[in-house]
């Protein structure tokens, strides 16, 4: 028997955006306007490595928008990866600003 899981993550933090940038060696995101293939759209802009198109992220809203053409224009395996480094970026900020330190240990 099969499961399907459905996991929506939004992005609500930019200084979290540009610090999963930054562990990436990804280019510093770009706030404003952004056309992709058939719209235009207006957040934080991170340029994924080998995509056509950036993935356009609203913080207000936590709602991410992006064209990858089914993953013609951009392996869908990177957005995922950027995603980890997010999540990771977001807890470790949102842990230092209630006064914990923080170690990050890799697994084996």
């Amino acid at each position: 028997m099969s499961h399907v899981v459905q996991i929506q993550t939004q992005v609500r933090s930019a200084a979290a955006v540009r610090a999963g940038c930054n562990r990436l060696g990804l280019a510093e995101p770009v706030e404003g306007e952004v056309k992709l293939f058939s719209e235009t759209v207006s957040g934080i802009a991170v340029q994924l490595r080998d995509w056509r198109y950036p993935v356009v992220f609203n913080v207000t809203t936590g709602e991410s928008k992006f064209d990858n053409y089914e993953g013609r224009w951009g392996k869908q395996e990177l957005l995922g990866e950027f995603l980890q480094a997010y999540a990771i970026e977001a807890t470790k900020i949102e842990a230092r600003r209630k006064g914990y330190s923080v170690i990050e240990q890799p697994l084996v």
